[in-house]
C-alpha cells in the first residue's frame, strides 16, 4: 500500500437510477500526473469527488497515504487537509481578500497561529504569482487570477494529492494559459496530481498517464504516447479523434 500515494478499488456511485460509478479501481504513485479525460456526465467529476470525500461512494475504497479515508470513523478535515480540490467555478470566499482566502483553511483547519498563516499565504501567492493581488477581493480578479488564488488555497492546505476538476473550463481563451502553467510548474515539483481535463495538449506534455473513462467505467489507461498514438479501443480512437476536430490541428 504504502508505494501509493492513493489507491481506490471498487468504487460505486449511484443518483437515484442512474449508476454514475461502476466499479472504478486506479492507483496512484507519489508525484505522478494522473489525467482523466472521456465524454460529459461519465462520473469523471464525481470520482475525484469521492476521492475528497465531498461525495459519500455507495461501495468501494479509497486510501490516501495508507490511511482508508472510506472508514468508518475517518476525519474528514484530516482527510480535506491531505486532498486539495480545484473546481470549475473557483469557490473563493466572495467576502474575503485573496490572502483572506488563503489563509483560512490553515487558521481554521490546522490551527495554524495567523502570523505563520500569513506568512504561508504569502509564500503560496508567490507561487502563483498572485501577491500584488493579496489584498484584492475576487470580484476585482479575472477569471484566471481566481482560479490561480483557488490554487494557492489548496496548496496552502501542504496536501498529499491534488485534484483538478476542469481548472479552465469557466476561463476565457486568453486566461487559459496562465492557470495551465501554474499546473506545469506544479508537475515539474513532482505534485502528485488528478486532472479531469479536455485540455489535450496539457494532457500530453505533463500527464505521466491518461485515464479514459465513459459510462461510469474505465475504458483505456496508459501513457500519453499510447493513449494518444496508439489507443488500443476503437471507443477511445473516436472519442479523441472527436476532441481533435473540436479542438483543432494544435491538439493532434
Amino acid at each position: 500500500m504504502a508505494e501509493f500515494i492513493l489507491r481506490v478499488s471498487n468504487l460505486h456511485k449511484t443518483y437515484g437510477d442512474l449508476e454514475v460509478l461502476k466499479g472504478v479501481s486506479l492507483d496512484v504513485q507519489q508525484g505522478e500526473v494522473l489525467v482523466i479525460i472521456g465524454p460529459s456526465g461519465t462520473g469523471k467529476s464525481t470520482l475525484l469527488r469521492c476521492i475528497n470525500l465531498l461525495t459519500r461512494p455507495d461501495q468501494g475504497q479509497i486510501w490516501v497515504d495508507g490511511e482508508e479515508i472510506t472508514a468508518p470513523h475517518a476525519d474528514i478535515n484530516g482527510i480535506r487537509a491531505k486532498v486539495g480540490m480545484v473546481f470549475q467555478d473557483f469557490n473563493l470566499f466572495t467576502h474575503m481578500t485573496v490572502l483572506d482566502n488563503v489563509m483560512t483553511g490553515p487558521v481554521k483547519v490546522k490551527k495554524m497561529p495567523q502570523e505563520q498563516a500569513h506568512e504561508l499565504a504569502l509564500f503560496e501567492l508567490g507561487r502563483v504569482d498572485l501577491v500584488d493581488k493579496a489584498s484584492s477581493y475576487p470580484g476585482q480578479l479575472s477569471g484566471g487570477q481566481k482560479q490561480r488564488a483557488a490554487i494557492a488555497r489548496a496548496l496552502a492546505m501542504n496536501p498529499k494529492v491534488m485534484l483538478f476538476d476542469e481548472p479552465t473550463s469557466a476561463l476565457d481563451p486568453e486566461l487559459i494559459g496562465e492557470v495551465l502553467e501554474v499546473m506545469k510548474t506544479l508537475a515539474r515539483e513532482h505534485m502528485t496530481m488528478l486532472v479531469v481535463t479536455h485540455e489535450m495538449g496539457f494532457a500530453k506534455e505533463v500527464s505521466n498517464r491518461i485515464l479514459f473513462m465513459e459510462k461510469g467505467n474505465i475504458v483505456e489507461e496508459g501513457p500519453p504516447a499510447q493513449l494518444f498514438y496508439h489507443p488500443q479501443r476503437q471507443r477511445t480512437r473516436e472519442f479523441l479523434g472527436k476532441i481533435t476536430e473540436l479542438y483543432g490541428e494544435a491538439e493532434k
